[in-house]
């Protein structure tokens, strides 16, 4: 059995080759449009305003210590990167959240092969809108007071340095919280219950954020994989709260 940690790029892995199939592809086309859309708008922004951002967070350091901006700059250059990468990331799952959750429906049916959910329609899928957008609130409710200190953290001298690693290690977080709370939520669970239970298998929410989130920052690939990262999550999802229950059957 792989360790809990290494567990995360087997359900990525699995939920790629899941979207591929004939029988989901249909429920991946959409949210793939708006990635897409989302994607190169972004990009666009990005080309024109990159070299701005990274001058703006760089440090103003004496001359003498000037030799350190060869350092530095790589390092904030990095800070952009993840800072433009998450903006992406929030603002396509935010828009594409109830087809993703329509997604993870599907996915799981697949995977369980029983179909315990209402058949599909666009009357279903509209009423799906208010409660998956309330439930990306929520996310965002708890990303941005963090997002915003680590920000705020990124123009302090010297404590800056920190920031990009600290970025990476909440955005591997966010990865796992944004993606397996799609099959939490359509069984329901509430969102504290999610994170506690997200806490109790902490490295393999860890290693699924992981390779989630380097999958992601590749360019062009990071569009076809956001719906394989809901895929994987559902994956993740049902074969992690299935090994629960049978500890408490037995």
């Amino acid at each position: 059995m792989p360790a809990p940690v290494l567990s995360g790029p087997q359900y990525l892995r699995e939920g790629l080759r899941l979207v591929l199939t004939p029988s989901l592809r249909l429920f991946v086309l959409l949210p793939l449009a708006i990635n897409l859309v989302l994607f190169v708008g972004l990009i666009y922004l990005a080309s024109h305003q990159f070299s701005l951002w990274v001058d703006t967070l760089m440090p103003s350091l004496p001359e003498w210590l000037s030799f350190l901006n060869y350092v530095l700059w790589p390092l904030f250059v990095v800070l952009v990167v993840l800072m433009v990468f998450f903006t992406f990331t929030m603002l396509a799952n935010v828009i594409a959240a109830p087809f993703n959750g329509f997604l993870a429906e599907k996915v799981e049916v697949v995977v369980r092969g029983t179909d315990d959910f209402p058949a599909f329609s666009w009357g279903e899928l509209i009423a799906m809108v208010p409660r998956t957008f309330a439930r990306e609130l929520r996310k965002l409710g708890y990303f941005l007071p963090r997002a915003i200190g680590l920000f705020i953290l990124s123009f302090i001298p010297v404590v800056n340095i920190i920031a990009a690693p600290l970025w990476l290690l909440f955005g591997v977080w966010m990865m796992a919280i944004q993606y397996i709370d799609y099959p939490a939520d359509n069984h329901k669970l509430g969102w504290n219950e999610m994170l506690a239970w997200l806490r109790q298998k902490r490295w393999q929410s860890l290693g699924f954020g992981g390779s989630v989130y380097l999958v992601l920052l590749i360019p062009v690939v990071n569009i076809l994989m956001m719906p394989a990262a809901v895929a994987g999550a559902t994956l993740f999802w049902v074969r992690e709260r299935g090994a629960e229950n049978l500890v408490v059957q037995r």
